[in-house]
């Protein structure tokens, strides 16, 4: 048992860090070659910190642990709004300045929704993976679009002044990329084989494992960039990573998982955890998308609601861990 704790927490150390190499080489990379620094943010940042997750799902459904796959990717969803929002706003109220974001926070709302229903019948068939993947292709094309012909965006002046920091030679960056890509693959793998083999010994299922230790652990590369962005005062780069993110989540990294291995999953993703994923991001745009021309906001309270609600479901999957 304690091998499997050992490559845990060891898998999670070094894919927060291969992470965060991957998004630097990735960023300093696109932008050497000219993406403008919206287009960096939207796509690259927000979508990049979702690396992990998609590695380890994907490898999870190869394997066949398709609890651990989708648990990831949806208790990463939760985990994200819920938690990091929720302690973001906690640090420094989370004010929304960028229309880009305002557009994504319905498009979010309305794919999620959408997820639901399609895997309303216990299975994630390849036909529904394709399904996520083609909408995925085209909301990226719009993403894209928007990025190159939006000229000025909070979103955008905030990513100049971090790329302006974090300039550096291409070479350097096409290293950082690569070597971050490796160790993703290499700790997502370690991670994995931890947490089956503590899923095992405990008597719980692979799904709680993945909605749990496994969905945390991936989306501490968000926790850490979304925080040091409102410490810094960008509130709009620490929505964008959690828009970019469970989008990603929804959409390719159970899109990929699925069309490498068809999944058939507990009906409790059914009435637990989709519903809760749904409610957290119908919440998040009630809250963030801002009425009658006034910027959205997080304020303190409803930071503490977030991380309530995080805390509750949390509690309650341990709680009920042995009926999986």
């Amino acid at each position: 048992m304690l091998f499997p704790f050992v490559a845990v927490i060891s898998g999670l150390v070094f894919l927060v860090w291969s992470a965060d190499r991957f998004v630097e080489g990735s960023a300093a990379t696109a932008r050497h070659y000219g993406m403008p620094p919206l287009l960096v943010g939207m796509v690259i940042v927000g979508f990049g910190t979702s690396a992990p997750e998609m590695v380890v799902s994907v490898i999870s459904a190869y394997h066949g642990n398709s609890g651990i796959s989708l648990g990831n990717a949806y208790g990463s969803n939760i985990t994200n709004i819920a938690l990091i929002l929720g302690l973001t706003a906690l640090i420094s109220p989370v004010v929304v300045h960028s229309q880009v974001l305002r557009r994504e926070l319905p498009i979010l709302t309305a794919i999620t929704i959408w997820s639901a229903w399609l895997l309303s019948d216990g299975m994630i068939t390849r036909i529904d993976s394709m399904l996520l993947l083609g909408v995925f292709a085209v909301l990226m094309s719009w993403t894209i679009r928007q990025g190159l012909r939006k000229k000025t965006d909070a979103l955008g002046s905030d990513m100049q002044r971090i790329l302006e920091t974090r300039s550096m030679p291409i070479g350097r960056a096409v290293f950082r990329l690569v070597l971050g890509l490796v160790l993703l693959i290499a700790s997502s793998r370690l991670l994995l084989w931890g947490a089956v083999k503590i899923a095992h010994s405990l008597g719980v299922s692979d799904l709680i494992i993945g909605l749990t230790i496994v969905a945390t652990g991936t989306s501490l590369p968000e926790l850490a960039s979304s925080v040091l962005a409102a410490r810094r005062g960008e509130p709009d780069i620490a929505v964008g990573n959690i828009l970019g993110s469970n989008l990603f989540n929804t959409l390719a990294v159970v899109g990929i998982a699925g069309t490498v291995n068809a999944m058939r999953f507990q009906r409790a993703v059914l009435v637990r955890d989709i519903p809760v994923m749904t409610g957290l991001t119908v919440s998040l745009f009630i809250i963030c998308y801002g009425f009658k021309g006034r910027p959205g906001q997080i304020n303190r309270i409803e930071g503490a609601m977030l991380l309530t609600v995080f805390t509750v479901y949390t509690l309650f999957l341990i709680l009920t861990a042995r009926g999986g």
